[in-house]
């Protein structure tokens, strides 16, 4: 077991030792290893436990820790672990000497919270993980309205123990309240937990955010939330794209109107004008923006990487750094892990990629993004068997998921099994009349067939839609090389005018 803790008011759960002989390494291809550099003024903030009666409150406990993450990471002396790293832990009983090793922080929040009607009792403890001892904790008994002094007031006594520096513009971040509405902040709160959950989920999270909305039409956090989930609503291929563009665009400006210095409605903005829009400049602007207002922001890094600089300009050298920035924020994400393989996978290196697959599957097994990323490096790699299990694991977690059904497809068309081709194919034809499914995927899947002329009824139908996926026709490792002679495909790219040159965005001074 592990040893008490010293100087503790009120333990609020005691970490057992589970020694795991199989403990992630970093890459080598990570030019910076996560998790392996000790910072003096380094955090992680665990997930809060919910000691409500009431399990559907998960998402205030969740909340609470990841609102706290936001605020502490805008201070530039403190290095902060990544909520998605922070909350791989949730639910486990680990030694705090480990996880802070594989988070490379000095010292660990915990925390609790029970709600009872109106009324909420947090407890928090600040824990130096070197020696166990307890730099300090607090009781809250409180009303549920005060849920941001609450969280002032932890950040800042974080700040303290720390001794951060604080500059005056830094306490205004960390205390920065976008509404006193407290409905409105559970509802937003509520959304942030089902989008986290990726998947049919954001939906879910989309429902939430266009509630607290209509509770506080002020409210810029919501606003950006909404912004958040309908881009990856659009990006996971849940809806027909052209039914979110126009509000993806609106959520993000109103966001930024309301709170210039928040960074995800711009990263929001950049995927509007990189798939639906298609302006080059604009996309990457923003995506920049996003990364300048918070550096540690790692879904703008693999987004940019990913979105723009992989199928937009091609540029592998420079979207690998973003795609490595990333996961060196956020060191047990297997969604990085994942979204930085793609880049590999459409740079051709398979097997580096397939490597970061397997951290992401170890460190999620079911992450359905890893198995699909798993897939097509078999496939890259020729190794057909293996990529058709890693595509049956895929279309199993994701309950059939189009893009790991047309993948399975193409992987068995390319390895001879034609007959099985043509039942996925027409499995994914039929699902197509009762549900979206990306037309850009099922054009891929005709000409695998041989069909190029249905090929580009569809692609045409992925242009006029505007499908996120189009983008991936010019450099993506799948494309077959028969499509890529027939004079149509040429003629194609040129519609959608990528940009021939590296391109130089123009950025406000």
């Amino acid at each position: 077991h592990a040893e008490p803790l010293k100087n503790v008011k009120e333990p609020v759960r005691i970490y057992e030792v589970i020694t795991n002989s199989n403990e992630i390494e970093p890459l080598n291809l990570v030019s910076q290893k996560p998790g392996r550099t000790v910072q003096n003024k380094s955090i992680a903030v665990l997930p809060f436990v919910n000691m409500s009666n009431d399990q559907d409150q998960e998402y205030f406990s969740d909340g609470m820790a990841e609102e706290i993450i936001n605020s502490l990471s805008h201070l530039k002396d403190l290095k902060v672990a990544g909520r998605t790293s922070s909350f791989q832990f949730k639910g486990k009983n680990v030694d705090l000497r480990q996880l802070a090793k594989k988070l490379g922080v000095s010292t660990v929040l915990e925390g609790s919270i029970r709600k009872q009607g109106s009324t909420i009792r947090v407890t928090a403890q600040l824990i130096k993980v070197q020696d166990g001892f307890n730099l300090w904790s607090e009781r809250y008994d409180r009303d549920v309205g005060d849920i941001f002094a609450i969280q002032d007031e932890i950040s800042l006594a974080i700040t303290e123990k720390l001794k951060i520096t604080l500059l005056e513009n830094d306490r205004d971040k960390i205390t920065k309240t976008y509404t006193q509405n407290t409905e409105a902040y559970e509802l937003y709160l509520k959304g942030r937990f089902f989008i986290n959950r990726r998947g049919a989920s954001i939906l879910t999270g989309i429902q939430c955010f266009q509630k607290a909305i209509e509770l506080d039409s002020d409210f810029a956090l919501a606003y950006a939330g909404l912004a958040d989930a309908l881009s990856l609503s659009a990006s996971w291929g849940l809806v027909k794209p052209r039914l979110v563009m126009g509000k993806v665009k609106q959520s993000a400006e109103k966001a930024i109107q309301l709170a210039p210095l928040l960074c995800e409605p711009y990263c929001s903005l950049g995927f509007y004008y990189n798939f639906f829009e298609r302006n080059w400049k604009e996309a990457k602007k923003n995506f920049l923006k996003s990364i300048e207002l918070n550096p540690r922001y790692p879904q703008a890094h693999y987004l940019y990487g990913w979105d723009y600089l992989s199928w937009v300009e091609g540029d592998f050298g420079e979207a690998e750094k973003h795609g490595e920035m990333a996961i060196k924020l956020e060191p047990l994400s297997a969604i990085c892990y994942a979204i930085y393989a793609q880049i590999l996978i459409a740079a051709g290196k398979f097997k580096e990629g397939l490597d970061l697959c397997k951290i992401g599957i170890e460190l999620d097994a079911n992450s359905f993004l890893c198995h699909l990323g798993e897939g097509n490096c078999y496939t890259g790699l020729q190794q057909y068997e293996e990529a058709i299990g890693s595509y049956q694991n895929a279309i199993r977690i994701s309950n059939g998921h189009h893009f790991s059904l047309s993948a399975l497809m193409w992987t068995y068309s390319i390895s001879g099994d034609v007959e099985k081709a043509h039942v996925l194919f027409n499995q994914l034809k039929e699902k197509s009349e009762k549900e979206y499914v990306t037309n850009t995927l099922i054009g891929l899947s005709s000409a695998y067939l041989g069909d190029f002329d249905e090929a580009f009824n569809y692609f045409q139908k992925g242009y006029d839609d505007p499908e996120p996926f189009l983008l991936s026709l010019k450099y993506g490792t799948w494309v077959p090389s028969s499509l890529k002679a027939d004079p149509r495909y040429k003629e194609l790219l040129k519609t959608i005018s990528f940009p021939n040159k590296i391109m130089q965005p123009e950025l406000e001074a």
